[in-house]
């Protein structure tokens, strides 16, 4: 969709049209097929957002970008190829499709290097692969590697936590072995698990699987076409292909992890009761110490409308209500109104999880509480954007939510302290603290204005005359804010003058000025690049007043001041 807004976008610049037009089309659209797809006028307000905001986005997109392509297309001849490497960067770089760089490539007579695009694509990919392994870089195994054993392995985990298998196979890095030594790691396959693999954002369980003779301990769980990949090391004895084991799982992981999954489910549902219907599931993580939601939405989410969304959620938790799961046909579970998350893939036998009552309803894979009590407490502690159109909230649960609770209180008591005062009245004592920061902050500048004015009458007696015009050229104390007005009042006492001074802290800081009927022989931006080179300070100015800053040659100071009498007499020498 964003890319044939874009091209919309482009054709409409092409045609002359300025500034934002597409959002405008809503209400015409709206017109003519508003009948026929009620849903278009039910949207229309976000629908024009939305179109804005990407407007506005690609206004900046299409200046970068055009500009990029518009240097590599002046270098080619009539009926040459536009680079791969440069249609990638655009895309890459600058968010500019390659279908609109191929559009402009034809109006100008121009081919584009297809292959070399894809070859840059799959480079990139390959980058994002290699930087995306999630266990031992020397483990990566992709789904083709584990092919063992029947299809259908048996997991049993979302009703127990243990379970008798047999070990079917063995992983050493790439390689299928027949045993695994103490101290080694690899991956273990058995028949039958608990131990859930990381799916649907959920992360795969922990724990430990035993033999007679060995413990493995598994350090995350993982898919890869019906196997479960039980990753981990041994800590003990020796595993064998075909041993008879104990799987276990970390039931205080899973509990926690199962928390916020539920949760999750709750807080999807909260949004769209609050945002409104156009809110989905981009993206999760539900992890045991904290869960992660993606959703879409046009804007930020108030501080207001998230607090309802909490107290929604949890008031759903208070209720105690059963967690209910069915199985049945994916057609049956849509037509029943399961939230299905689109870009999934579902069976044709799925998992309906119902919470509320009906609150919330979805096609979910993962594992879950058996009561909505069994959450405790959601606690929402951050939302902002993470792509266009795309918000992120972050939430804990049960005594994830409690720890911090508790260290927020924390954080209160020694505040309170600190300000000499109480919990109840924090906000007026660091109010009080505010205005007394900022009464004396003007008073602190109230002074430096007077230092830099008794610092002028002192330091006016310092200058020189060279070819009819007052140099002085000096460092100040103080504040290096003071340098400007230090330097005006200097200026207008000296008549006609060049004026430099210098504040000596961590880096130098100058700032020039030069009277007006001075500036048709000297500019103060000549005399702070003299200046400024030998201190290594940069900056720049007018004819009249310049100022440069960072230098990292403090030492230099004196001599470079010293040197500016001279350099005037040179400048202005008949």
């Amino acid at each position: 969709l964003r890319r044939i807004v874009r091209r919309g976008l482009r054709h409409g610049q092409k045609l002359g049209i300025d500034g934002a037009f597409f959002h405008r089309l809503v209400d015409s659209v709206v017109e003519t097929m508003g009948t026929a797809y009620p849903e278009i006028g039910a949207g229309a307000d976000r629908i024009g957002t939305a179109l804005k905001q990407e407007e506005d986005r690609f206004a900046d997109t299409l200046r970068s970008g055009m500009a990029v392509l518009d240097k590599a297309v002046s270098e080619l001849k009539e009926g040459e190829t536009i680079p791969g490497e440069v249609v990638f960067k655009l895309y890459d770089t600058y968010g500019f499709p390659p279908d609109l760089t191929a559009d402009v490539a034809r109006e100008r007579g121009l081919r584009v290097d297809e292959q070399g695009f894809e070859e840059a694509m799959d480079e990139q990919r390959q980058r994002g692969r290699s930087g995306a392994r999630s266990f031992d870089d020397h483990i990566y195994l992709r789904d083709e590697l584990i092919r063992v054993g029947p299809s259908n392995i048996f997991f049993t985990g979302y009703a127990n936590l243990e379970a008798e298998a047999e070990l079917i196979a063995l992983f050493e890095g790439d390689e299928e072995v027949d045993s695994l030594a103490e101290g080694n790691t690899g991956i273990v396959v058995l028949n039958t698990t608990p131990f859930y693999a990381e799916a649907g954002g959920q992360v795969g369980d922990s724990g430990t699987i035993k033999s007679a003779n060995a413990v493995f301990e598994v350090a995350h769980t993982t898919k890869a076409g019906d196997q479960h990949l039980h990753q981990g090391r041994v800590i003990n004895g020796g595993l064998r292909k075909g041993d008879r084991v104990t799987a276990a799982i970390d039931a205080e992981r899973r509990g926690s992890t199962a928390r916020n999954h539920s949760a999750t489910h709750l807080l999807h549902a909260a949004l769209r009761k609050v945002l409104g219907d156009h809110v989905q599931q981009k993206g999760s993580l539900v992890a045991a110490d904290r869960l992660r939601f993606d959703f879409s939405h046009h804007g930020a989410v108030s501080r207001e409308e998230l607090a309802t969304i909490e107290a929604l959620v949890n008031r759903r938790v208070r209720e105690n209500t059963e967690v209910g799961t069915r199985e049945m046909s994916f057609a049956d579970a849509v037509e029943a109104g399961a939230l299905a998350l689109f870009g999934e893939k579902y069976a044709d036998r799925v998992r309906v999880i119902d919470m509320g009552e009906g609150f919330s309803v979805e096609l979910c894979g993962g594992t879950h509480v058996a009561r909505t009590g069994d959450i405790g407490l959601l606690r929402i502690v951050s939302e902002e954007p993470v792509a266009a159109g795309v918000r992120r909230i972050e939430a804990v649960t049960g005594s994830g939510a409690l720890a911090w609770i508790n260290a927020g209180e924390e954080q209160l008591e020694s505040l309170a302290t600190l300000l000499k005062g109480s919990r109840s009245d924090l906000v007026a004592k660091a109010q009080n603290l505010l205005d007394q920061m900022k009464q004396q902050q003007s008073q602190i500048e109230t002074l430096q204005s007077r230092l830099a004015a008794a610092q002028g009458s002192d330091l006016a007696s310092r200058a020189v005359e060279v070819n009819g015009i007052r140099v002085l050229a000096a460092t100040i104390e103080g504040d290096a804010k003071s340098l400007p007005a230090t330097m005006d009042n200097l200026r207008d006492r000296l008549g006609n003058a060049v004026v430099v001074l210098a504040h000596r802290g961590e880096k130098v800081s100058l700032v020039t000025g030069v009277s007006k009927p001075v500036t048709d022989r000297i500019s103060a931006s000549e005399v702070i690049r003299f200046v400024g080179a030998q201190v290594g300070a940069k900056g720049g100015g007018k004819a009249d007043m310049a100022r440069a800053g960072g230098g990292d040659r403090p030492e230099r100071l004196t001599t470079a001041l010293d040197s500016v009498a001279d350099w005037v007499r040179q400048r202005t020498a008949a």
